[in-house]
């Protein structure tokens, strides 16, 4: 039998329609799904979301599914000095891409333009 989404503990009919209108209709969808994608169905915090998308997982794993799809989205908090004594956590997104890996500079040197001495 497939898993369903109210198999997971803490998620029941509210919480199923909620996270369908973010996309998100099965259990391995859920366990695809970033962190970002699930905090913003209502009553998802961070820790909520990651929770939810870890037990979505281990029954994927559980029913013989393959692996989820590894995440190309994480999230960074960076603490900031706002005032003396008191600092703030942002976010920040960091994605991967393959078109963005690094690149030596090996290669071609570029020539300085200048003026030419008669």
């Amino acid at each position: 039998m497939k898993a369903q989404l109210t198999d997971i503990p803490g998620i029941g009919p509210t919480t199923v329609k909620a996270l369908e209108a973010q996309g998100i209709r099965t259990v391995a969808a859920l366990a695809r799904a970033s962190v970002d994608k699930v905090m913003a169905a209502p009553r998802f915090g961070e820790n909520r979301a990651t929770e939810v998308i870890a037990a979505a997982a281990k029954l994927v794993a559980a029913a013989g599914g393959s692996k989820p799809a590894p995440k190309t989205t994480k999230s960074l908090k960076i603490k900031t000095k706002s005032k003396p004594g008191k600092s703030k956590a942002k976010k920040i997104k960091l994605s991967k891409k393959k078109s963005e890996k690094k690149k030596g500079k090996k290669g071609k040197k570029k020539k300085k333009k200048g003026k030419k001495k008669k």
